[in-house]
């Protein structure tokens, strides 16, 4: 059994524990992508071909969806004064079908359009982390967008009539996962772990045990959970920070940090889902989000304490439990 860590690191890559591999060869991808490292475990090799595919689909969902690059979709939508028609690529429909359904399972606390709110604490394309005033935030707060109100959709073709700033990242980079994960199907591999620093999918061959990293004690783990033929994601608000206060989980409804949670991991069958269920737990009871996803999930709160959803197939280390 493979050992690795999970945390939510957005520059670097959990490295896994070196662990005996008795059922093979084993070959590892690795790369960066959308800052942060990238690794793929297979037991066969990736031929260059399809490493090519692979570089190109990432690169591709890049130029779609980042708000950092002033040549994207989503770029082009944050610059349009009155709006317009922007179509997505058909693979879009899944990614905006599950902020449909978070949108509503959540009160409107996980929302895409976001991304303002997000630029004016100082997380904006020139990384400038400075907060806006005061008063340009609580200007903004009188016209804030949602995604149920301010934009129309028909599958992969969305429509606005101002300018708004998306941002995919309580989903996208699992969804992403995903969409590589596909690829390596269809070349015939059925066997590997994908690794995006904090978002892995498991397919195939023996489970791996992955360490449930402390939020504020790097390489300490609080529990270990076992992974088969699924994926699991983290989030902490502890990786993304500038400042006192200032971090990368919002609550969509009011433009302001999150504080009572510090730290989820979930476990479910998709890894976009899980990605997103690891930001909208910060949020939203886990009770809530099972009338729509099927899910198990750790939590740590700001004291300390943890807590689990489901039926958590691993070990916690902590004695606080609740």
């Amino acid at each position: 059994m493979q050992e690795r860590s999970a945390n939510s690191s957005p520059g670097s890559c959990p490295r896994p524990t070196p662990a005996r591999d008795t059922s093979g060869t084993r070959s590892v991808f690795t790369f960066d992508a959308l800052g942060t490292r990238w690794e793929i475990d297979t037991h066969e090799p990736v031929e260059e071909a399809l490493r090519g595919q692979i570089l190109h689909r990432i690169d591709g969902f890049d130029a779609v969806y980042s708000r950092f690059r002033p040549d994207s979709l989503v770029s082009q939508i944050a610059a349009a004064p009155g709006g317009g028609r922007f179509v997505f690529p058909d693979d879009a429909l899944g990614l905006f079908d599950l902020y449909d359904q978070l949108s509503v399972l959540t009160d409107g606390a996980v929302d895409p359009l976001v991304g303002r709110d997000l630029e004016l604490l100082g997380y904006d394309p020139a990384y400038s982390l400075t907060p806006a005033t005061p008063a340009r935030r609580a200007a903004h707060a009188v016209t804030r967008p949602a995604w149920s109100r301010d934009v129309e959709r028909d599958g992969a073709v969305l429509y606005t009539r101002r300018p708004l700033v998306i941002d995919v990242g309580a989903a996208g980079k699992g969804y992403l996962v995903d969409l590589v994960g596909a690829l390596l199907r269809e070349a015939g591999i059925t066997r590997f772990v994908i690794d995006a620093s904090g978002d892995l999918r498991h397919t195939g061959g023996p489970p791996v045990r992955i360490g449930l990293e402390h939020p504020t004690e790097p390489g300490r783990v609080i529990g270990v959970a076992n992974l088969s033929d699924a994926a699991l994601c983290a989030s902490a608000t502890t990786r993304r920070t500038w400042g006192p206060g200032l971090h990368h989980v919002l609550d969509a409804r009011t433009g302001t940090p999150v504080n009572d949670i510090v730290a989820t991991w979930v476990v479910a069958g998709r890894t976009a889902v899980a990605d997103a269920l690891a930001t909208a737990l910060f949020l939203t009871p886990a009770h809530r989000l099972a009338a729509g996803f099927p899910f198990t999930a750790v939590r740590m709160h700001a004291d300390g304490r943890t807590d689990t959803f489901g039926s958590f197939d691993g070990t916690l280390f902590t004695a606080d439990q609740t």
